[in-house]
């Protein structure tokens, strides 16, 4: 076989992220800043634990609750952030920057064009983890000067 085609039936799953005050971009600027040196590939064998969408141009795959890749798109990739479902292309289990694609599912029925990736970063995902409780806490401090906590 070629390519094999590795289907993520998930739900659209945010793994320990509570940032949903924020907007696409400043989620994106967080997973950004806890993310490591570009590499050209990451090992799928055809399982995950979740994936974050970070709008329409990056996204992140938990390939378990620990280790996740921060994958930057080369263009837009329409409905990824509504998407239930997406599949990863891989040659061997292998998932490459510049090679592999993106493809949305269940969004309508409609046939989707694939995405290709354009960069691979590994995530430290105990200082994502660590900054997203720290901003959670900020929230809810603010919140609660601002008489909202009531």
């Amino acid at each position: 076989m070629n390519r094999l085609l590795s289907i993520l039936a998930l739900t659209a799953l945010l793994p320990a992220c509570a940032t949903s005050g924020f907007s696409d971009a400043q989620k994106l600027d967080l997973y950004r800043a806890h993310a490591g040196t570009p590499v050209k590939d990451f090992q799928s064998f055809g399982t995950f634990s979740g994936w974050t969408p970070l709008g329409d141009h990056a996204l992140t795959v938990w390939t378990r609750p620990n280790r996740a890749y921060l994958l930057d798109l080369t263009g837009p990739c329409p409905d990824l952030g509504f998407a239930p479902a997406i599949s990863l292309s891989n040659q061997m289990g292998n998932v490459s920057a510049r090679f592999d694609y993106v493809t949305v599912h269940g969004t309508g029925g409609l046939t989707h064009i694939p995405c290709r990736i354009q960069e691979i970063r590994p995530l430290d995902v105990k200082g994502l983890k660590e900054a997203q409780r720290a901003l959670r806490k900020a929230d809810a401090v603010e919140r609660e000067r601002s008489g909202g906590g009531r």
